[in-house]
C-alpha cells in the first residue's frame, strides 16, 4: 500500500494548491501575501479583506480537503477496503502541504488550519464538536485566532488517539499506530505552522482580532 499513500499524497497535494484565499483577493487585484501577515490564508483573508472574503476563504479550504479525501477514498475503496481510512488521512494531510506549500507561490501559502478542519470533518468527525467548539470559543473570548488554531490542533490529536484507543474510531488494528503518528504529524505541523504567533503570544504582542495587520 506504500503506492497508494504516495498516490494519496499527491492527490491532496493537487487540491491543496487552490489558494482560496490567494485567488479571492487576485479578484480584486490585491496579492493577500503582501497584506498583514503575508499568509494566504483565512485569518488574513478576514484582517485584509473583510468577513465576507474571510468566510469564503475558509469554506474554501475545508472544501478543497473535504474533496481530496473523498477522490482518495473512491480511488481505492475497493483495493484497499480496511485501509482506506488511513489512506483518506493521508490525502488530507497531502492537501494541508499543498495549502502550506504552494509551489507557484514559491511555497508561501497558508498555516493549514482550515484544511486540517476539513480533513478532520471528512476522516473523523467525531472529534469536530470538541475541537472545532474550543477554536470557536477561544477566538471568541481571547480575540487571539492563534490561541484558538493552537487548541484546537492539539486537541484533535488528544481525541483521536483516546477515541482509537476506547475503540470508537473504526480504524483497523494493524494500521493504528500510523493512523496515530499521520494525525500527529498533522497536529505538530499546524502548531509549528504558528511559531511566531507562539511567541507573540508570550510576549504579549500577539494582535487581537480585528487587527488590520500583525506587528
Amino acid at each position: 500500500m506504500i503506492l497508494a499513500r504516495l498516490i494519496s499524497i499527491l492527490i491532496g497535494y493537487l487540491f491543496g494548491l487552490f489558494e482560496t484565499g490567494y485567488f479571492y483577493g487576485k479578484m480584486y487585484g490585491i496579492d493577500i501575501r503582501k497584506q498583514g501577515s503575508g499568509n494566504s490564508g483565512a485569518t488574513n483573508t478576514l484582517r485584509t479583506l473583510g468577513k465576507k472574503a474571510g468566510i469564503i476563504t475558509c469554506l474554501g479550504d475545508i472544501l478543497k480537503t473535504v474533496l481530496a479525501v473523498i477522490v482518495a477514498r473512491a480511488i481505492f475503496k475497493d483495493r484497499y477496503p480496511d485501509g482506506v481510512m488511513l489512506l483518506g488521512l493521508y490525502a488530507g494531510f497531502g492537501a494541508v502541504l499543498g495549502h502550506n506549500f504552494p509551489f507557484y507561490l514559491k511555497f508561501k501559502g497558508g498555516k493549514g488550519v482550515a484544511c486540517t478542519g476539513g480533513t478532520v470533518l471528512a476522516v473523523f468527525p467525531i472529534v469536530a464538536p470538541v475541537s472545532m467548539g474550543l477554536f470557536l470559543i477561544i477566538s471568541a473570548t481571547t480575540k487571539y485566532v492563534s490561541l484558538g488554531s493552537i487548541v484546537g490542533l492539539a486537541t484533535v490529536f488528544l481525541q483521536v488517539f483516546i477515541f482509537g484507543k476506547c475503540g470508537i474510531l473504526s480504524v483497523p488494528a494493524s494500521y493504528a499506530t500510523e493512523f496515530y503518528i499521520m494525525t500527529f504529524c498533522f497536529t505538530a505541523l499546524g502548531i509549528w505552522q504558528h511559531r511566531s504567533n507562539i511567541k507573540r503570544l508570550l510576549n504579549g504582542t500577539e494582535n487581537k482580532l480585528g487587527a488590520k495587520k500583525e506587528k
